[in-house]
């Protein structure tokens, strides 16, 4: 058994059996997660899931390093690339939030609002868009810089991330 959106398409079923909700603590992955979710924000996952090798490609693998040291050039770049959702203010977030993450451990502070344990959700109804944590990592990264992470994009990386395990009781993906 899968949680209910992991297994329409054979990308989700990769994607949910091998990725979401697993444990990342690396700073250049986390700093790909939360731009990549950010890019979701109002989107459909899967259109972000089946463009992030070209994410990947036009925002150097994601290297906080090299993309903040991006500038008009490469905004137009990005802007003129099909290959990735081509939103000004998503791009320019991807860019500062790459600043922002020089200046941090991202690992340690992403991984400082990790809640207790909870038991998996029985089904989809008890699976938050947003939560406490959320809310509290969304008003830490504003004051620290970063855009467009709001608690319900906050909520999705803790998701992702591995951070909250909210993977449905009786899924075949093991707890973490």
């Amino acid at each position: 058994m899968r949680c209910w959106w992991g297994a329409s398409t054979a990308d989700y079923v990769a994607y949910h059996d091998d990725e979401w909700g697993r444990p990342v603590r690396d700073s250049v992955a986390l700093y790909e997660k939360l731009c990549l979710e950010a890019f979701q924000s109002g989107l459909s996952w899967i259109t972000i899931l089946r463009k992030r090798e070209n994410f990947r490609a036009a925002f150097a693998g994601f290297d906080p390093a090299v993309v903040a040291a991006f500038g008009d050039d490469d905004v137009a770049r990005l802007m003129a690339d099909a290959g990735i959702v081509r939103n000004r203010a998503k791009i320019e977030a991807a860019i500062v939030n790459a600043r922002a993450a020089l200046t941090v451990d991202l690992s340690e502070l992403l991984w400082s609002f990790a809640p207790p344990a909870r038991p998996r959700p029985t089904g989809r109804g008890e699976v938050p868009a947003v939560t406490a944590e959320s809310k509290a990592m969304a008003k830490e990264l504003k004051k620290r810089g970063f855009k467009f992470v709001g608690p319900t994009t906050a909520y999705a990386l803790m998701q992702a991330c591995g951070l909250v395990d909210d993977h449905i009781e009786g899924c075949c993906v093991p707890a973490a």
